[in-house]
């Protein structure tokens, strides 16, 4: 029986990703690899899942509930309902196990559930809007968050986009969180009209790209640096450089290649930052 720290792998030779003929294995050694990276982003957030236990090309899930499942988890009682969180190594690769692809938190800690401390914008392109367009769209917004002296990170989507991460002291409640994150979408879209909308019907997006500030609201989720994607490739939602965004694709960074990015550490400091929204 094959095992990785410690929790033995069921169906080890399984087929996740048919056209990359990567086995459940291979993705849960990988999850043992950098879960030491991903950690911090997922410790006591509450989450939610892509499972896919056919592999991609079967039928996947969202899930955000825990069900028959107790090992490497905390179970968190939230307005009634029951959701669950992640407090060590372990918990990741268990969730590999059982058929975990994708893994998404919550902008707030359970600690401080009400007072988030993780704003993302997701650029979310037209898929015929040219690479050098999106790179500059992202500076674009790189610069409105520069200058208003916030310290903001960037990573892959393991997709079209990009995601654009900005640490904070919790300080707001999330509807106050959100709406410092529309009123930035706003700025985009109203000084680089052509190139940015907040309008979330694709049929407006023509040759835009849609600043998705939605994901700061209370129980909305972001992909977990780190995480892989359900997409064929096996992409990956890696933490980059800003000097490598002119480098590196949304989608160049899979699980063949990963350790070229791990050893960089951009995002070392993410969490030394005391940057506050004065609500």
């Amino acid at each position: 029986m094959e095992k990785v720290q410690g929790i033995e792998i069921t169906n080890p030779t399984k087929i996740i990703f048919p056209k990359e003929k990567i086995t459940k294995l291979n993705v849960v050694k990988y999850y043992g690899d950098v879960a030491k990276y991903m950690l911090p982003f997922l410790d006591k957030r509450l989450l939610s899942v892509i499972r896919c236990h056919a592999g991609i090309g079967g039928k996947c899930f969202f899930k955000k509930h825990p069900t028959t499942e107790n090992a490497h988890i905390q179970k968190y009682l939230l307005d009634g309902e029951e959701y669950f969180y992640l407090s060590d190594e372990k918990g990741i690769v268990s969730q590999a196990q059982m058929g975990t692809i994708e893994f998404h938190f919550w902008a707030s800690k359970v600690t401080n559930i009400d007072k988030p401390d993780i704003m993302t914008f997701d650029l979310d392109p037209d898929k015929n809007l040219h690479i050098d367009k999106l790179r500059e769209a992202v500076f674009n917004l790189k610069y409105v968050l520069d200058s208003l002296k916030l310290k903001s990170y960037l990573k892959t989507s393991g997709g079209k986009g990009y995601h654009i991460l900005v640490p904070f002291s919790p300080s707001c409640q999330f509807d106050e969180f959100e709406n410092f994150a529309k009123k930035v979408a706003l700025l985009l879209e109203q000084k680089w009209p052509k190139i940015f909308t907040t309008n979330i019907r694709k049929e407006n997006r023509k040759n835009k790209i849609f600043v998705d500030y939605l994901r700061n609201g209370k129980g909305a989720t972001c992909v977990c640096p780190y995480s892989l994607r359900v997409r064929d490739g096996a992409t990956i939602s890696m933490p980059i450089s800003w000097n490598n965004l002119e480098k590196v694709k949304p989608n160049d960074v899979n699980i063949f290649n990963y350790k070229n990015y791990l050893k960089l550490s951009p995002w070392k400091n993410f969490f030394k930052n005391e940057q506050k929204i004065y609500c």
